[in-house]
């Protein structure tokens, strides 16, 4: 991706980026970096060299070989794929939207045994940050081989919960008791819904439904992550 970036932005470098993307076929997945604008402003290579200085594909592979150890033996091989994501200086990376796809809409990934952790021109990173957002990514493509397609937000919720307890992630502390109580009756009320505005509200918050226009059911800064991790 470094080499695709460091090509001037325009028709070619687009082409370039689709024959990673698709190979010679034009049609099948054969790298997964959906994740990556191919446009994406020339900041990008400042942001992929602070992951390179960091080793971040190294840090990934020590996380994953250790994360390996813990799974049932089988044959079945998961590509784990560095995706960057220009949500600063992008044509059309929304963080929030493209968040939510990257970690509820992954069955074109699970079904090619790809594995996409995403990670934000936006932010700042550290090999824990690297080491933590990898293994939350793979404790999900293993949700997605043992159970059905999650779809409604039970099973949304359930994913999460799942990743909150194999990652052993720290609960959120010093939260309104309001808010946790204003998601669980959120999730009692609307546990078998598979309405894409309110999968996203609960997870995402009114904040961010707000900026798209999307509908709002009262989530402030707890989310439903926050209500997984909680348990």
């Amino acid at each position: 991706m470094c080499g695709l970036y460091k090509q001037p932005a325009g028709p070619e470098r687009f082409r370039s980026y689709l024959r990673l993307l698709q190979g010679d076929s034009g049609k099948e997945m054969i790298l997964p970096i959906a994740g990556y604008n191919p446009m994406a402003k020339p900041f990008i290579l400042d942001k992929i060299s602070e992951l390179q200085d960091l080793q971040a594909e190294k840090r990934m592979a020590e996380a994953l070989n250790d994360f390996n150890r813990h799974l049932p033996s089988g044959d079945e091989i998961i590509s784990v794929v560095l995706n960057l994501a220009d949500d600063l200086g992008g044509a059309w990376t929304e963080r929030h939207a493209a968040d939510f796809d990257s970690k509820f809409r992954i069955n074109a990934f699970v079904a090619r045994n790809f594995c996409a952790p995403y990670f934000w021109t936006s932010e700042d990173y550290s090999e824990q940050r690297i080491v933590q957002r990898t293994l939350a990514y793979a404790i999900r493509t293993q949700f997605w081989k043992q159970h059905p397609k999650p779809t409604i937000l039970n099973e949304l919720i359930e994913q999460e919960r799942f990743v909150a307890k194999h990652l052993a992630a720290d609960a959120p502390t010093g939260y309104d008791p309001k808010e946790i109580s204003r998601l669980r009756e959120l999730h009692h009320t609307y546990g078998t819904e598979d309405d894409y505005g309110l999968l996203f509200n609960f997870f995402y918050g009114d904040a961010a439904s707000a900026a798209l226009d999307y509908p709002r059911f009262g989530v402030g800064e707890l989310t439903g992550f926050d209500y997984a991790a909680i348990r």
